[in-house]
């Protein structure tokens, strides 16, 4: 795989309330996504440097974008956070790799800036306890 910027991202789907995936990638103007690792540490009194042991994975993303409520676009997707308890499928593609995950939206956050800027801002955790996986 050669080397990318971060632009023209294929894809950047969230599914509705309903489970349908819908494309947002127009609206959302930046995202940050994380595949840590937790660790235990297990170094014993005999050593001198850290040993570790590698325990359960996660992901977490917040997409933040402009305000569209137009069908099938952000707000129409992210409205229902604060009133359903549903796992989304939040897909994310670019130069041919893509990253997908059942994920809990836990907050829509809608921000008015002091000149006139109407923004979002959703946070996302894995749902399902299945390891995020590149393909």
């Amino acid at each position: 795989m050669a080397k990318a910027s971060g632009l023209g991202w294929t894809t950047c789907s969230v599914d509705d309330s309903s489970g349908v995936a819908k494309a947002i990638k127009n609206d959302v103007t930046d995202l940050q996504f994380s595949t840590p690792r937790a660790v235990q540490d297990i170094t014993g009194i005999d050593k001198s440097a850290m040993e570790r042991l590698l325990l359960l994975a996660d992901f977490s993303a917040t997409l933040k974008g402009v305000f569209n409520a137009a069908s099938g676009q952000a707000h129409d997707v992210f409205k229902t956070v604060p009133s359903t308890s549903v796992n989304r499928t939040l897909s994310l593609t670019v130069n041919g790799v893509s990253l997908n995950n059942e994920v809990l939206l836990t907050d829509y956050q809608l921000s008015r800036s002091s000149s006139g800027e109407l923004t979002w801002s959703v946070p996302a955790v894995l749902a399902d306890g299945t390891v995020p996986t590149w393909s």
